[in-house]
């Protein structure tokens, strides 16, 4: 039995599955990740895209955090590809609890998986950082410069930049989701950024599988490991 046979056995088999993904899952969606040699950290710019990502440099130079924001982060066109649509499958036929996401393109939302967690935010929800105002991301798409709410306030998204703290309501749901799962299923991640990538410490289920096409510092204590394309590893469960 290969490994592509093992997961879907064990797909079918199971009922309370959690899904804990990155950047690898949107990339088959055109989306570019950070640290493939293709990624956003290959790319030039004057500054690298770490430095452009921070608090401090939103505060400092908000009119090149959005020029790169827009040309590389503001995904509006993009469309849930093989794996988002298995995963919302798999939550439809009542299997997969939750989705745990680092990314912010609300692709898997856009698939119909209902119960997302998004680790690092949204590029769909953006707030006056004066008034607290909420603004849709086409509010920003469609601004000249740096986007400015009617009270004069910069208008943020609502997205975890380098230097700050991720939501502890919505971290603390994904421990409580991953803690009860029976099978995590983590994919397209390099579980090198931290804290999401230590999530993983609070499972103790019967079956961790890693989906992932690079090796990841997890893999040896992977239940079931695949260095495979997550879309591919997961088309037989869409509901196409």
């Amino acid at each position: 039995m290969t490994g592509l046979d093992q997961l879907h056995a064990l797909l079918e088999q199971s009922d309370n599955m959690v899904f804990f993904g990155g950047a690898g899952v949107s990339t088959e969606s055109g989306i570019p990740d950070f640290r493939s040699v293709d990624g956003l950290y290959h790319t030039h710019y004057r500054y690298p895209p770490e430095t452009i990502l921070s608090h401090s440099f939103f505060e400092a130079h908000p009119d090149e955090f959005y020029t790169f924001y827009r040309d590389k982060m503001l995904c509006l066109d993009a469309k849930p590809n093989a794996a988002h649509k298995a995963l919302a499958a798999l939550e439809q036929k009542g299997k997969l609890r939750a989705v745990i996401t680092q990314n912010i393109d609300g692709l898997h939302q856009k698939a119909g998986s209902r119960k997302v967690l998004e680790l690092h935010g949204s590029i769909y929800r953006n707030y006056c950082t004066r008034c607290h105002t909420f603004y849709l991301p086409e509010t920003v798409r469609d601004s000249a410069g740096v986007p400015v709410c009617s009270c004069g306030g910069i208008i943020k998204p609502d997205v975890v930049l380098y230097e700050e703290c991720l939501n502890e309501g919505v971290l603390e749901e994904a421990v409580w989701h991953i803690s009860r799962a029976d099978v995590l299923l983590v994919g397209g991640t390099s579980l090198a950024v931290y804290p999401a990538a230590g999530l993983l410490q609070y499972y103790s289920g019967k079956h961790l599988v890693l989906i992932n096409k690079s090796q990841t510092p997890a893999d040896d204590s992977a239940d079931l490991l695949l260095h495979e394309s997550i879309g591919k590893a997961l088309a037989p469960f869409c509901n196409e």
